[in-house]
C-alpha cells in the first residue's frame, strides 16, 4: 500500500515539476535557470509545511508518503539543478553558476523552515 502512495504523488509531482518549470522559464529572458530554482523551493515549503503537520499529529504517515516522499519527491530534482549550474559554469556564465547554488541552498532551507514554522503556527 505505501508504494502506491508513493507513485500517485510522484505520478503528480513529475508532471506538475516539468509544467512548472517550462511556465516559469518561458517568462524570464535569463540563462538562470528560474523553472527549476521555483519548483526547488515550492517543494521545500510544501515538504516544511508537511513535515510540522505530521509533527504536530494534523497530517498521517500516509499523507507523508503521498505528498511527502511522493509528490515533493516528483516535483523537486537535485539532478536537474546540478545539471543546470555545471553547463551555466561550462558556458562561461560562472557568476549565474554560483548565485544559482548560494541562492538555491538559501531559498531551500528558508522555505523549508517557514513552512514548519507555519505548520507549529497553525496546528502548534
Amino acid at each position: 500500500m505505501n508504494w502506491l502512495l508513493v507513485v500517485a504523488g510522484a505520478a503528480v509531482g513529475a508532471p506538475l515539476r516539468y509544467l512548472t518549470d517550462r511556465y516559469v522559464q518561458s517568462r524570464h529572458d535569463t540563462v538562470f535557470p528560474w523553472g527549476t530554482f521555483t519548483v526547488n523551493v515550492a517543494g521545500s515549503l510544501v515538504l516544511g509545511l508537511l513535515t510540522g503537520a505530521v509533527a504536530a499529529g494534523a497530517a498521517s504517515s500516509h499523507a507523508q508518503l503521498l505528498l511527502g516522499t511522493g509528490l515533493c519527491g516528483g516535483l523537486t530534482t537535485y539532478s536537474t539543478f546540478s545539471y543546470e549550474t555545471l553547463r551555466l559554469a561550462a558556458d562561461g556564465a560562472r557568476g549565474y553558476a554560483a548565485a544559482n547554488c548560494a541562492a538555491s541552498v538559501a531559498a531551500g532551507l528558508a522555505a523549508a523552515f517557514a513552512g514548519v514554522a507555519a505548520a507549529r503556527a497553525l496546528w502548534g
